[in-house]
């Protein structure tokens, strides 16, 4: 089975900034190494998961601590109240058909 190194960063908004902080979440630049990546949004918009999936676990790192992701934080952070984030290693699970 094909392994996936992934990145996940819950970050809960301030009420009514979504818009703002999408601007300023948006890379502008494709990360080299990164495959793949999701958004997802809570229904009161206030909190949104981003799951990447990279090359490898040097690949994130060396685009987590890259002047660009720096930048990016810098302009997310006034709209950000709470952030969680975690790199995982893991595979898909096979779900059995009936």
């Amino acid at each position: 089975m094909e392994e996936h190194f992934v990145w996940v960063t819950t970050r809960r908004i301030q009420p009514d900034k979504l818009e703002d902080f999408e601007r300023a979440w948006r890379p502008v630049a494709h990360p080299q190494g990164m495959r793949r990546a999701f958004a997802y949004w809570s229904e009161d918009g206030q909190e949104i998961t981003g799951v990447s999936f990279w090359d490898s676990k040097e690949a994130c790192d060396s685009w987590r601590t890259s002047e660009l992701e720096a930048r990016r934080r810098t302009g997310m952070a006034p709209y950000v109240v709470e952030e969680r984030e975690g790199f995982y290693r893991g595979r898909e699970l096979v779900i059995p058909r009936e």
